[in-house]
């Protein structure tokens, strides 16, 4: 099934099929809700990170911020992922156990590989069953609080914090049912969620439009948190070396990303004054390959540009492709709260006082 990118418009000719996943994703809520299917609860705290729509909403910078976060408090954390298009076919695998990576991106998946790089002390592991590999992580590890990386439609692990999140710059996602629009399932499961996180919310007009398709079902979106992605720095894919983002201004780059939201990552470049001369996009989680790098490097031969400019997710996968003289450099972004950091605040707090951080064990 092929999905419509962010920003495009329903495809009504497909409304049949979309009423008929509607009813399937309706069947299956109501099987949990009346013990038809069993909801399994972990002797932890669990917060969901999930998502309303298919495609990128933001979920891994805002993982990565969580768990800064709550490590910060003192707490043991693991992140559990589904590690998807990852090469691997074992039902767990441990990419950190806290100390070291133990798999790399290709394994694990290239979002729970670099939730692994920027969160060295957490514990992240993958598999399909998020109930059997919390199991498989509290067996092995003295964690007090699991993430559950997109996990909102993931109803066999109970959550004691369900955060959605919402794409500004794809209101019209929230439209209509896949395959004629982007929802997973109707606005209405949003009833379920602690709170709606509405993410890169740097233009009042993008947020609003989003409001204004949630006023029509009673949620808590009147409460909803917003954030923004702002880039930190810049990281060199081959060295590491890092460069302040004020040594971007006024450089000519190449952008190559194979993200969920291509004009996300586009704008970000330009909001620190990169000049862009080209762009070369992939679907989400591609796969790179020599032929392809080559492609890239013959287009900005040439270009003028200065450096070949990716994100943060993809960097982890180019790296055993580049050598050390390729000028090839990571946007790092950094999540920041610009509305609802006293509710978010309240939230994650009032979870963690409800909850001992003595080690768990299942």
């Amino acid at each position: 099934m092929s999905f419509l990118s962010p920003g495009q418009p329903v495809r009504a000719g497909l409304y049949w099929a979309a009423g008929l996943y509607g009813l399937i994703a309706h069947i299956r809520r109501w099987c949990y809700r009346h013990g038809w299917l069993l909801t399994t609860r972990l002797p932890c705290l669990v917060i969901s990170v999930g998502n309303l729509t298919v495609g990128g909403t933001g979920k891994t910078p805002f993982v990565i911020f969580l768990a800064q976060r709550l490590m910060a408090k003192g707490r043991r954390v693991a992140i559990l992922s589904r590690g998807y298009k990852r090469t691997s076919h074992a039902p767990h695998v441990l990419v950190s156990d806290g100390v070291r990576l133990l798999s790399d991106s290709s394994e694990s998946g290239d979002e729970p590989f670099l939730m692994a790089q920027r969160c060295p002390h957490t514990v992240v592991a993958v598999g399909a069953n998020r109930v059997a590999l919390g199991r498989w992580v509290l067996e092995r590890h003295p964690v007090d609080c699991m993430i559950l990386d997109d996990g909102f439609q993931h109803l066999a692990l109970h959550r004691d914090v369900d955060l959605v999140l919402l794409d500004a710059t794809d209101a019209v996602g929230l439209d209509a049912l896949l395959p004629a629009g982007r929802l997973r399932e109707p606005l209405h499961g949003l009833d379920r969620a602690s709170a709606v996180v509405i993410t890169r919310a740097d233009f009042r007009h993008d947020v609003d439009a989003v409001r204004s398709r949630l006023r029509r079902i009673p949620c808590l979106t009147d409460d909803a948190i917003e954030v923004v992605f702002r880039p930190e720095s810049f990281i060199a894919i081959s060295s590491g070396a890092s460069q302040s983002i004020e040594w971007g201004e006024g450089k000519k780059a190449w952008l190559v990303s194979g993200i969920g939201n291509s004009l996300s990552f586009r704008r970000s470049a330009e909001s620190v004054g990169i000049e862009i001369v080209g762009e070369t996009m992939f679907e989400d989680h591609h796969r790179y390959s020599l032929r392809e790098i080559e492609a890239v490097r013959t287009k900005v031969q040439g270009s003028g540009s200065d450096i070949v400019l990716t994100t943060e997710k993809d960097g982890g996968k180019l790296a055993s492709l580049l050598s050390v003289n390729d000028a090839w450099w990571m946007l790092r972004l950094e999540t920041d709260v610009v509305r609802g950091e006293d509710r978010l605040s309240r939230l994650i707090d009032g979870a963690l006082s409800r909850s001992s951080p003595s080690e768990c064990h299942v």
